[in-house]
């Protein structure tokens, strides 16, 4: 059997820029204070939420920004001890913190500036007590993470969780590698675009417009 290509296709159409793809991340992978592997970025003023433009010609958008999951991803050649590799079987660009040195070589490699975390000291959380999947990651200081696609989800043949608690319904998750799949339907009769594809990264995150 052909290994899979998992890819996310996000609709900046339907997207609303709500952040709860933001939220529904960080709750599922128990994710520590200040971490964020998903962000909700406005296209548009200098500040979140705020339009560009001069009334009444205002204009403004939404990209959500997480890991890429590239085909040809840059932090995998870096990383000296294998700590992050991709998945042949389904594409997806993994993160083992157990192997982590902490080196940040993958950060620096990383063309995506701000879609990994390093934790400096000792997770902590706001609630106490872990929330989320109990299949969550596990979180240690000194070590770099990221977007896994919610691989322990997908494992089980579930969705990553920013797609099923998506509202507007402008998230996508599926088999690039299958044509007849939904990802790739879209991608074929939409236009779109990847974020720095001159990089090339190869991504798996495609951006409807």
């Amino acid at each position: 059997m052909a290994n899979k290509h998992y890819g996310m296709v996000i609709d900046t159409k339907r997207c609303i820029g709500c952040h709860t793809c933001s939220v529904a991340c960080k709750l599922e992978n128990n994710l520590p204070d200040k971490n964020w592997w998903n962000r909700t970025l406005t296209v548009g003023g200098e500040d979140m939420d705020t339009p560009a433009g001069v009334f009444p010609n205002l204009k403004m958008g939404f990209i959500t920004l997480a890991c890429q999951h590239c085909e040809n991803p840059a932090c995998v050649k870096v990383c000296p001890v294998g700590a992050t590799w991709k998945d042949e079987a389904t594409g997806i660009v993994m993160q083992d913190p157990s192997k982590c040195l902490g080196c940040r070589y993958c950060m620096v490699a990383c063309p995506y500036t701000g879609v990994r975390e390093f934790n400096f000291e000792e997770p902590t959380y706001a609630t106490g007590f872990a929330v989320g999947s109990i299949d969550a990651p596990i979180h240690e200081k000194s070590t770099v993470e990221k977007c896994t696609f919610c691989a322990h989800r997908v494992a089980k043949g579930e969705l990553p969780f920013c797609v099923e608690v998506c509202p507007a319904r402008a998230r996508h998750f599926g088999d690039l590698n299958d044509p007849e799949s939904e990802v790739s339907q879209l991608i074929r009769n939409r236009s779109h675009f990847r974020l720095l594809e001159e990089k090339g990264t190869e991504p798996s995150v495609y951006f409807l417009t």
